[in-house]
């Protein structure tokens, strides 16, 4: 019944919400072909199986975004790099949301 009710606060804050999300500030590595690098985010709610996206606030056309929940209030975003050229982006906002399953 309290289900989805926005005041509440304490344990029960965020009751019923079906999309989080989170963003931090990512300086990524040099990449060289076909390299990757990872960052850990913290998404509070966030549980195995729910489905997570990331975006990076820079010029990515060439750069490879994965996320995935990796154990709770964990999303494990991957970069990499596609292009055959070595990249050194600045630093970036990177954008994570998660959207939580439905259980039948």
């Amino acid at each position: 019944m309290l289900n989805g009710t926005p005041l509440l606060t304490g344990a029960l804050f965020g009751s019923g919400r079906r999309e989080l999300a989170a963003e931090v500030s990512w300086d990524l590595p040099s990449l060289a072909p076909g390299a990757t690098a990872l960052i850990d985010v913290t998404v509070n709610g966030a549980r195995a199986g729910d489905l997570a996206s990331a975006s990076l606030v820079s010029s990515t056309r060439f750069v490879e975004l994965d996320a995935a929940v990796w154990s709770n209030n964990t999303v494990r975003v991957m970069a990499r790099n596609i292009s055959a050229a070595t990249f050194d982006l600045a630093a970036a906002t990177l954008s994570v949301s998660v959207v939580k399953r439905r259980v039948p």
